[in-house]
């Protein structure tokens, strides 16, 4: 079995967010990042405990800079065999699922794995465009995966209620909270991680076309109003003339 597992460098959840002067990105300054929790907590150790019961590898796979390695070995500590880093900074959801899916075109790979979102921007996007790409089944929101032979059977989370499908391999699954149980790099696991190789690729030619021009700030929310609960004609006048504003 051949797995490849995507990760994203994301900001720690407690980062506070403060944007750059022009208003076109994050401002990094003293921002600790993190791999994103989707991918490592449950998309990459579920694919290891895949190859730890039937064999085979899990490839890690990042698009960004010479920067995102750390959190690339820490993925290797916790167990990847291999790691593969497409040398470009990002610059939307559309221009990382182009150089994951020209990257898997060729790797021979059984499941794609990701996590269901990234903590930084929600978008849940890049699995279903890699699949696209790929003109492969995606399923997403997985919250349990079993494997037999080459059929997966998944559980995924919907409105109300889990549906369980059955897949044939190869295909792309994004994973939610209950796929697996987060792991913790061991010191050996720190120290092979060390000779693990990561390949750095260049990216393929792509014309992007989301690119982020510019984020703006919500506006900061007004303080509480607090109202006799015996002065109803207030709490009117305020839900008639301010709450609707909102």
């Amino acid at each position: 079995m051949k797995l490849l597992v995507c990760i994203s460098k994301t900001p720690d959840t407690t980062t506070k967010i403060v944007l750059t002067g022009d208003k076109s990105a994050l401002d990094t300054n003293g921002v600790q990042y993190i791999m994103n929790p989707y991918d490592e907590w449950y998309a990459l150790v579920r694919a290891l405990e895949i190859t730890e019961k039937a064999g085979g590898t899990v490839t890690l796979i990042n698009v960004g800079k010479a920067d995102n390695d750390a959190i690339i070995r820490k993925g290797l500590a916790i167990g990847a065999n291999d790691a593969v880093r497409v040398d470009i900074e990002p610059q939307s959801s559309l221009g990382v699922a182009k150089q994951i899916a020209e990257h898997a075109k060729t790797g021979g790979y059984d499941i794609i794995f990701l996590g269901k979102e990234t903590i930084d921007y929600n978008g849940a996007e890049v699995g279903g465009m890699i699949a696209e790409y790929l003109n492969l089944p995606f399923i997403s929101y997985a919250s349990k995966l079993e494997l037999d032979g080459n059929t997966a059977t998944i559980s995924r989370d919907i409105e109300g209620g889990v549906e369980v499908v059955e897949v044939a391999t190869p295909f792309v699954v994004s994973a939610a909270k209950g796929l697996a149980v987060q792991r913790i790099p061991n010191m050996r696991g720190i120290m092979t991680s060390k000779t693990k190789p990561i390949a750095v690729v260049p990216p393929a030619a792509f014309d992007d076309l989301a690119v982020t021009v510019r984020y703006e700030l919500p506006k900061e929310k007004s303080a509480v109003k607090m109202i006799d609960p015996n002065d109803m004609d207030e709490l009117v006048r305020l839900l008639h003339e301010e709450a609707k504003a909102i």
